[in-house]
């Protein structure tokens, strides 16, 4: 195909530098996000774009796929690689201001690579490139949360955030001491009544029996 010779050609000659231009050399992304590739090119000013034929593709390891296909100013789909589907937009209007802007969205790791784009007007015929890096998504670590199925265990043992006593718990404990002092209390009692009882009537002295001559 003529577009793929074409994209042969030394990128930096005159003609190419003349014709179309890349706004951006190089485009850093995250994976799943998104990405707009822009190029420069002369045009007529008549507002007519059937006069505007683009071919555009990505080199990956050497390997062409296309990526974006305008002829005469109409998009043909039909070229372009299945990777790229229902990925890649392009502003209509824009075209006509000599623009060629492309919307990359939900991009993958494997989309890194060379980008370059054919650019043929009635002003003559032109390539650039620009070089897309998409990094691997980073992933957020999760907030950690209170174990909560520890069943009851020591939590300096299972690591889990000790659980607050419930009011009704105090109140139990608190009535359970009381019974307990007051029949501690009431044993004392009985037992320092029995004492003094028993100090104040001793028993009476046994009688001596008299022996018999």
């Amino acid at each position: 195909m003529i577009y793929s010779i074409l994209l042969l050609i030394p990128l930096t000659s005159c003609v190419s530098g003349s014709v179309v231009n890349v706004t951006q050399s190089s485009y850093q992304a995250e994976e799943n996000h998104n990405v707009t590739l822009e190029w420069t090119f002369k045009t007529r000013t008549d507002g007519s774009i059937k006069s505007i034929n683009i071919y555009c593709e990505m080199l990956n390891d050497l390997t062409p796929f296309i990526l974006f296909h305008l002829h005469e100013g109409v998009e043909v789909s039909e070229s372009q690689n299945k990777r790229f589907a229902g990925r890649v937009q392009f502003d209509k209007d824009v075209l006509r201001e000599g623009r060629l802007r492309l919307h990359m969205s939900r991009l993958r790791t494997d989309d890194s690579g060379l980008y370059v784009c054919d650019v043929l007007t009635v002003y003559g015929e032109g390539s650039r490139k620009c070089l897309l890096n998409v990094t691997a998504e980073r992933v957020q670590p999760k907030p950690e949360t209170p174990n909560t199925t520890s069943g009851g265990k020591d939590p300096s043992t299972t690591g889990s955030p000790s659980q607050p006593v419930s009011p009704g718990l105090i109140v139990l404990y608190c009535a359970v001491g009381l019974v307990v002092v007051m029949v501690v209390g009431t044993l004392l009692g009985v037992c320092y009544y029995l004492r003094r009882k028993h100090s104040m009537n001793p028993p009476p002295p046994e009688e001596q029996v008299p022996m018999n001559p």
